[in-house]
């Protein structure tokens, strides 16, 4: 039987991610979407949250982000499982309650960080453990956009609790992929700003983060970056890798595919990374994304009692390096 899912929160997340993930994956069913807006056929639309408490076996919080913790400790004060999407929480303090009364209360609880699964990342990641690039002493990764205009919209309110700009939504991936790849930190240096006019979050960031085994990372994010820069870059005692453009699987979804389509999660052979020294590179076939993987889990979790797909602490950890950078950035 398959468990039934409540989302809670139908916009980009709910609908581009969230929706198409749980449709695809065996032995999960959208059953309600906590919503003002139109649902697909099958799923009912509800209005509040609490009418998701009985008759759902996983909740997924996928509404702004200041209401993730309150959704989210609601649920796990009914005793159901919850995956909660990034940013996890607005403050450390608050993440780590709600990891603590989930395993007080014996309560699956996960964030939802699925570029865990981006092609590229998992690329790295195997060019890192393969011993490939040598000794890594630095990973550089960026995620540009360029958006001059800024967008209406929550992300762009301001106020600690509203957990808006974007070093709360992309630096929340960026810096999970660094610690995913090298542990934890001893220092962080930062920047962030707002550079467009009008704007009352942060648009770019830099952050530098030392490694407890030596590596640093610089991790980079702007809004206002018209010609972005490579997406990886990574330098090793024997070679290095570049990587330009972003993992397929978002554009994928917009368009209306998901896993299971022909080609899902694969790149385009002139879109791979080059792995070498300068005049000797070579192409590396990018592997395959696989963010259905995250719900895959999820049901593993808790059908066989195995792990969650992300542990809540992870977040934490990644939540306390962008605390350490906004108490640090000068104007912040």
């Amino acid at each position: 039987m398959s468990l039934r899912v409540g989302l809670i929160g139908y916009g980009t997340a709910g609908a581009v991610f969230h929706a198409p993930l749980i449709t695809a994956t065996p032995g999960l069913t959208l059953r309600s979407v906590v919503t003002s807006r139109a649902v697909p056929d099958g799923v009912r639309r509800l209005d509040r949250p609490d009418q998701l408490w009985e008759d759902h076996d996983l909740i997924v919080v996928a509404s702004p982000n200041r209401t993730h913790v309150p959704l989210a400790t609601e649920a796990v004060e009914a005793g159901l499982p919850v995956v909660v999407d990034k940013p996890f929480a607005p403050t450390v303090a608050e993440a780590r309650a709600l990891t603590d009364l989930a395993a007080e209360r014996g309560v699956p609880l996960t964030v939802f960080q699925n570029r865990r699964w981006d092609g590229d990342f998992l690329t790295v990641k195997d060019l890192v453990r393969s011993g490939a690039l040598g000794q890594v002493h630095r990973f550089e990764s960026h995620f540009d956009r360029w958006r001059p205009t800024p967008r209406q919209g929550w992300r762009e309110l301001p106020g600690r609790e509203e957990a808006g700009g974007v070093l709360f939504d992309l630096g929340a991936h960026l810096i999970d992929q660094a610690l995913q790849l090298f542990g934890s930190v001893r220092s962080v240096y930062a920047e962030v700003n707002k550079q467009r006019d009008g704007v009352r979050v942060d648009d770019d960031f830099f952050l530098a983060l030392r490694h407890e085994n030596g590596v640093l990372s610089h991790l980079a994010s702007s809004t206002l970056a018209a010609q972005p820069g490579p997406r990886f870059r990574v330098l090793g005692s024997a070679s290095a890798y570049t990587k330009y453009g972003l993992d397929v699987q978002e554009a994928a979804l917009k368009a209306g595919e998901g896993p299971g389509t022909p080609g899902w999660g694969e790149e385009p052979e002139e879109a791979w990374g080059l792995l070498g020294v300068a005049g000797e590179t070579t192409p590396v076939p990018t592997k395959s994304g696989a963010y259905q993987y995250f719900y895959t889990a999820m049901v593993s979790a808790l059908r066989d009692g195995g792990p969650v797909p992300v542990a809540p602490e992870s977040a934490v950890a990644a939540l306390e390096i962008i605390e350490t950078a906004l108490s640090r950035a000068e104007g912040w």
